[in-house]
Formats: C-alpha cells, sequence, structure tokens
C-alpha cells in the first residue's frame, strides 16, 4: 500500500490561495476516481477538487473555512501499489478536521455528503417549533413559495447551511402532511435560552468582504424614481398570451435589461468599471448585464454577456438559465465575472425603497422593487395604475448626481412608452 497526497491545484487566473469551504469526505471514507472531496472558494466561485485516484481517506490537510496556499497539502489517501509519495519523504500527518468541524459542515455549509438528505431529516423530526418572533433563515424565493404553499416558516425544519430553509424542506414538509398542522401551544411559548455560533466562511464570507470593500472604497449615493409601469406590463402580458408557449414566458427583467441597454447609448458613463488604484475610468461597448441572484449559499451575480445584442426572449431564457445555475451552484467561474453594470430584484419581496450595494468595480446598480397597484391623477382624473420604484445607486467618485438622475429618468420614459424600446 502507499500514499496518495492531493494537493492544492491551481485554480488558475494568478490565484496563490483559496479557502477550504466544505468536506465531502472524512477520515476513513474509501473514495473512487473523480469523486468530489472537497469544495474550495476562489475570489469568483466556488470550485469543486475531485479524487484522481481510488482509496481510502487517511488525513485531511485543513478546515472549513481555512485559507490554504496553492501547493499545500489537502488530503492524503491510501492506495493500492506505491502512490505518489516515497516512504523515507512521506510527510508528517497532516491534521484531521475534529468531530466539530464535521458538525460545521452540516450546519453551515450547502451541501456535505455526511449531511442526511432534506427528506430524510425531515422524516426525524419535519417539524420545528420555533419562538412566534424567530425568523427562520431561507431565500426570499422560499419565503414566496411558502407563502404560497400556506406553510409557516417557522414550522419547517431547514437543513440547509445554518438551518436554512430550503425549496426541498417545504416540499418534504408537504409530503409529511404537515402543511396545516400548528405547533404546540406549550412549545411555542416555551422560553429559550439557546445559542448558536455560525463561522463566516465560503460564499457568506466573500460575500461579506466583497459589500464591506464597495461600501469602504467607492463613494455611494442613491437615486429612487418611481414609474407607472402599465403600459409595459399589458405588453408583457399581451406577448405572453400570444408567445409564450412557443417562446417561452416573459417577465419585467427582461424589458428592464433592455431599457437599460437603450439608456446606456446616451448615459455611456454608467456602463463602466473603476480602477481606484490606477486612477482609470474604463467605459466598455459591450453591456454585460449582472442580475443579482439569491441563492441557498448567499448572493451571487451571474452575467448577461452582450446584452445590446439580444431580443426579449433571448435575454429571458439567458436570466433564467443564468439564475438557475446560480441557485443549483453550477454557475461557471466565467458566468460569474465579467459584468459592466448590475440589476437586482428582490421580486415580489422587492419593497418600496431600498439602497443597493455597488458591485464593485462597476460605478452603477439598478434595483427593482415590487410592482403596486395605486390611484394616481392623470389628465385630472383618478384612475388606478402599476406602479413600481427603482432604487438606484452609483459611484459618486464617477457619477455626477444629474447624470444619474437623467439615467434613471430615460429608463423611465422607455417603460412608461415601451414601444421606444424597440425605435432604433
Amino acid at each position: 500500500m502507499g500514499t496518495h497526497v492531493i494537493k492544492m491545484p491551481d485554480i488558475g487566473e494568478g490565484i496563490a490561495e483559496v479557502e477550504l469551504s466544505v468536506w465531502h469526505v472524512k477520515v476513513g471514507d474509501m473514495v473512487v476516481e473523480d469523486q468530489v472531496l472537497a469544495d474550495v472558494m476562489t475570489d469568483k466561485a466556488m470550485v469543486d477538487i475531485p479524487s484522481p485516484v481510488h482509496g481510502k481517506v487517511i488525513a485531511l490537510g485543513g478546515q472549513p473555512g481555512e485559507v490554504m496556499a496553492v501547493g499545500s497539502v489537502l488530503i492524503s489517501i491510501e492506495v493500492e501499489g506505491a502512490g505518489n509519495v516515497k516512504e523515507s519523504a512521506q510527510p508528517a500527518p497532516v491534521k484531521e478536521a475534529p468531530v466539530a468541524a464535521a458538525k460545521v459542515e452540516t450546519v453551515v455549509e450547502s451541501k456535505p455528503v455526511a449531511a442526511p438528505s432534506p427528506k430524510a431529516a425531515v422524516c426525524q423530526g419535519p417539524m420545528v417549533a420555533r419562538a412566534a418572533d424567530e425568523r427562520p433563515l431561507a431565500s426570499p424565493a422560499v419565503r414566496k413559495h411558502a407563502l404560497d404553499l400556506g406553510i409557516q416558516l417557522r414550522l419547517v425544519r431547514g437543513t440547509g447551511p445554518a438551518g436554512r430553509v430550503l425549496h426541498e424542506d417545504l416540499e418534504a414538509y408537504l409530503t409529511q402532511g404537515q402543511s396545516n398542522a400548528s405547533a404546540p401551544v406549550a412549545a411555542a411559548y416555551a422560553q429559550r435560552t439557546d445559542e448558536q455560533q455560525i463561522p463566516v466562511i465560503g460564499m457568506r464570507r466573500k460575500i461579506a468582504q466583497r459589500m464591506q470593500d464597495a461600501t469602504q472604497r467607492a463613494a455611494h449615493f442613491s437615486y429612487v424614481e418611481e414609474i407607472d409601469v402599465t403600459a409595459v406590463e399589458e405588453l408583457r402580458t399581451h406577448l405572453n398570451e400570444k408567445h409564450g408557449a412557443t417562446r417561452g414566458k416573459l417577465t419585467l427583467l427582461p424589458f428592464l435589461v433592455r431599457a437599460m441597454v437603450v439608456a446606456l447609448r446616451d448615459f455611456p458613463q454608467m456602463n463602466a468599471r473603476y480602477d481606484d488604484e490606477a486612477q482609470v475610468i474604463t467605459r466598455l461597448g459591450a453591456v454585460h448585464v449582472g442580475v443579482a441572484t439569491q441563492s441557498d449559499v448567499g448572493l451571487m451575480v451571474p452575467v448577461v454577456r452582450h446584452a445590446e445584442a439580444r431580443s426579449l426572449w433571448d435575454s429571458a431564457a439567458e436570466i433564467a438559465r443564468l439564475a438557475n445555475a446560480a441557485r443549483n451552484g453550477k454557475a461557471s467561474r466565467d458566468e460569474l465575472s465579467g459584468s459592466t453594470i448590475t440589476l437586482t430584484s428582490l421580486g415580489a419581496l422587492g419593497g418600496i425603497v431600498s439602497t443597493p450595494v455597488l458591485n464593485l468595480p462597476e460605478v452603477a446598480i439598478v434595483g427593482v422593487n415590487k410592482i403596486v397597484e395605486r390611484p394616481m391623477v392623470i389628465k385630472g382624473q383618478i384612475v388606478i395604475r402599476k406602479m413600481m420604484n427603482l432604487s438606484s445607486s452609483f459611484d459618486h467618485r464617477v457619477v455626477d448626481g444629474m447624470d444619474a438622475a437623467l439615467f434613471i429618468q430615460a429608463i423611465r420614459g422607455l417603460l412608461e412608452q415601451p414601444a421606444t424600446l424597440f425605435v432604433d
């Protein structure tokens, strides 16, 4: 028998170190070739590390959350034959992640192999009673899904990172016939003194670092404008009725992308990146729109490339494809990088006003709030219209307030007169 040592590979793009996010194996496990051993986090995306050999895990080289240099020992596997480490030159045993670290995997990260499946976890205890004022962790999409199903999220056991409730947990909850169940009165009013410490690692650490970096380096300012989206919603409904079955359904997002593309023709300073170290602004002709997407592991920004060359349906299909890839953890590094301006939306949960944080090194981000019906005065008459706010942020080091307002006003004009979206 021999030992095969797998070192942290060179991910490319000049990356010298990565963060070990989660182990999918433990000491004593038998692994096969191409089995995923661990996930590591670069500055841009999560990367799987597969096994190149068959064998038995004898040592792990780090713990989740640890930053490891490229070339350092990741894992040691006992294999048939000589392996790749000579007996006389075999390195000292690398540290094994303690039992506590394995527990952190099941709480904090998204998909450790050793963790039970959502349905299995629910079968062990499908309903969990939380305090009435305790807000369970869940993405906006999961909250909306639970609302549509009539499920109280506080009664659903979450199997995601830090107990986050996932779509699969809602399905398992329904499967167990608990959708209409209520928590026992005694449990609902019981005092709680428990605490839980959640290590900030993996995707959450990257998000925290990027948000902190953006707010410290850029001179943020926000601008909010109200838009009458009645006409564009009527157009969207008409197009879906006529072409939805053959071309796919349209949401509001591809119309917003189109409006941004057209408005950027007159405001190219918004479609730019600012290198504050070199003091250089780069304006780009290509419009690569980042679409902020909430996933079970945190916020991701997949990129719709060359939005200026896409039709409504092409944009809609690409937005849907990228969002699905991001939520399933399948988005590549290329799909998560290279945006020139970002669009962010919480959909039906979008609220009235928000203050989006810039996606550096970009200088503009357009935020979409929810659509509500309100009485408006038009030509002296009170009518019911569908209204929506755009809450957008800009880097004041690069973008002047007047230009930002005019840019958003241009988007407003295009959406309120949607025929102008297609007039070249």
